[in-house]
């Protein structure tokens, strides 16, 4: 009997329900909850049932979520709501000593710069309060720091060299849009990069740095070397890793029209005065740019994401390269989404289920990296992002 808890009613949120719905036997009791209860009501509809439960919450506000905690009494909270609101959320349950899950670390809202620091200046109070936190389980970061922790379990001695890749080949027909939150991921991607060669961090001008990359059933698309936060964790708990990189793909109607945005301001986050009312450019933006949760219908093609590792295994050089391939139209057939949503979603609810069945257990803040891989890995080829794997021949971003 395992009580769920889920607070964001986004694609990404309606996936996660979506699949927790479809396992009874360890998502007993589910509430879906957001600052709109009438969306979480349309995703209960959709799902049927009477699977899901819905409320209204606001995530900023800690007494809120406290009280729905409260009210609830969830044995794991699942946070897909905006990277804003993690502390907010990771406080409510560390006063209710509630066992927390995310897919994102937490950005404030008036500086474009996220890391892991202010959750893991949690670590302390979660292991005093004996409960646990899981940072970080999406896809990347998520099944990318699965896909490490597993090569180094399974492949190598010592990984010294780590390529995430990220390639979404899909095609939704809209002019602009984002397939995830259009305000978090244009602050991402207009920041500068960054990535770890040999024990420091090396900061590059945003897309200064590209390349051509070789993806499975794709084939080569353009990408760009970015800042992406499960490089701070992995490098940390591989101390091994000469270089850790990531790397996104983005075609050129996409830049060409953010370049133009960016030039006349509208993707700063410094509010503005407009007629007399405080308002800030990107958000401005958001509200005008499609709904990500709404680009699956039509959606043609899809993405590829992996993790292309290079090192040592009994003296001799090794290559690995684990990937998953997530078709958008199959998406969408099976429940509604696109996969970009479904691949944040999916991992979600497995790292939920790993919690709750105590594959992954103990105390404290954990990236995904510090569990077992092994039964989220087998878990990924059962609920819908099977993985493929290549081990001693050329990497792709090598080429």
């Amino acid at each position: 009997m395992s009580r769920v808890l889920i607070i964001g009613a986004g694609g990404v949120g309606a996936v996660v329900a979506f699949k927790c719905a479809s396992v009874p036997e360890v998502f007993t009791d589910i509430m879906l909850a957001s600052r709109r209860k009438a969306k979480c009501d349309k995703i209960a509809q959709t799902i049927g049932g009477n699977r899901i439960q819905t409320a209204q919450v606001d995530a900023d506000n800690v007494e809120e979520v406290v009280a729905l905690i409260q009210g609830f009494k969830p044995d794991l909270l699942i946070n897909v709501a905006l990277p804003y609101q993690d502390l907010t959320l990771m406080e409510a349950c560390l006063r209710t000593k509630v066992n927390y899950l995310d897919t994102a670390n937490y950005e404030p809202r008036d500086v474009a710069k996220f890391e892991y620091s202010w959750q893991w200046a949690f670590r302390q109070r979660y292991q005093d309060a004996g409960i646990l936190a899981v940072l970080g389980c999406g896809f990347d970061p998520g099944v990318s720091g699965v896909y490490t922790a597993y090569a180094a379990k399974h492949y190598f001695d010592e990984m010294h060299y780590l390529d995430i890749v990220d390639c979404n080949a899909g095609d939704h027909g809209k002019a602009f849009a984002t397939n995830f939150n259009p305000e978090i991921n244009i602050r991402e991607i207009t920041q500068k990069g960054r990535y770890y060669q040999d024990g420091q961090w090396i900061e590059t001008l945003p897309m200064e740095i590209h390349k051509g990359v070789k993806y499975p059933n794709i084939g080569e698309r353009e990408s760009y070397l970015m800042y992406h936060e499960e490089l701070e964790s992995l490098t940390k708990n591989y101390p091994t890793l000469k270089r850790a990189r990531f790397w996104m793909t983005f075609g050129p109607k996409y830049l060409n029209v953010l370049n133009v945005l960016q030039e006349v301001g509208m993707t700063s986050i410094k509010p503005i005065n407009y007629e007399g009312k405080e308002i800030v450019p990107l958000q401005f933006l958001k509200a005008v740019l499609p709904e990500p949760s709404t680009l699956g219908a039509g959606y043609k093609g899809e993405t590829s994401i992996g993790c292309q590792i290079r090192g040592i295994k009994d003296g001799k050089d090794r290559t690995y390269y684990v990937w998953n391939n997530c078709d958008h139209a199959k998406v969408f057939q099976e429940c509604g989404a696109q996969a970009v949503s479904y691949t944040t979603g999916v991992p979600a609810m497995i790292g939920a289920m790993m919690v709750l069945t105590g594959k992954w257990n103990g105390v404290g803040v954990k990236n995904v990296e510090e569990f077992d891989p092994d039964p989220f890995m087998e878990k990924l080829n059962q609920y819908g992002l099977p993985w493929n794997e290549q081990i001693d021949q050329a990497l792709p971003i090598e080429q």
